[in-house]
């Protein structure tokens, strides 16, 4: 019996030793991966962002020369730079994996994949049509439709004409109603 429990207690500290080990090889990758940030830059280099390893946005640069773009272009320029940061997450822990744990390790392998369906290849860069340089904010540029014209008033009989006030020249008490120039 003395023998079974020599050998129980050696596998107990073998598994022990090894799960020391697994657990120093992660904590060197969560280590390695804490201080990686990602940063992309617009072609034209007016945006610049920059990413840390879970993804969240720690760095927003925008350029001065950007106050002439669209503000709906300049938003998703910002978004577009993020994902494709966000996306080169996976490789840099692909990276950190090898130098840690190493290729073998199915646990650090299923954390690759999961980065890489957290965050995916981003989309095409959206293309923005040629900004309208004139803007004008009158009523019928509302997005409210065309308003039609009331339907005509069926027509009426006509009207007899007005009478005048026969111009009585008996009455020299006042001007009204005679000629002004005279």
């Amino acid at each position: 019996m003395p023998d079974s429990i020599d050998a129980s207690d050696a596998m107990i500290d073998n598994w022990t030793q090894r799960l020391e080990e697994n657990a120093a090889r992660y904590q060197a990758l969560a280590d390695r991966m804490q201080g990686q940030t990602v940063t992309e830059r617009s072609k034209d280099g007016t945006v610049q962002v920059t990413i840390d390893s879970r993804g969240l946005l720690k760095n927003l640069v925008i350029a001065e020369t950007a106050a002439g773009k669209r503000m709906a272009e300049v938003s998703a320029q910002v978004m577009q730079l993020v994902q494709r940061a966000q996306a080169r997450i996976p490789e840099l822990l692909q990276q950190a994996m090898i130098e840690t744990t190493g290729t073998g390790d199915q646990a650090a392998a299923e954390i690759v994949r999961e980065a890489q369906s957290t965050f995916p290849e981003p989309p095409a860069e959206p293309a923005f049509p040629e900004p309208d340089r004139v803007r004008r904010f009158l009523p019928e540029d509302t997005e409210e439709p065309p308003r039609t014209p009331p339907p005509a008033a069926p027509p009426s009989a006509p009207q007899p004409p007005r009478r005048r006030r026969p111009v009585d020249d008996d009455d020299d008490d006042d001007d009204f109603g005679g000629p002004i120039l005279s």
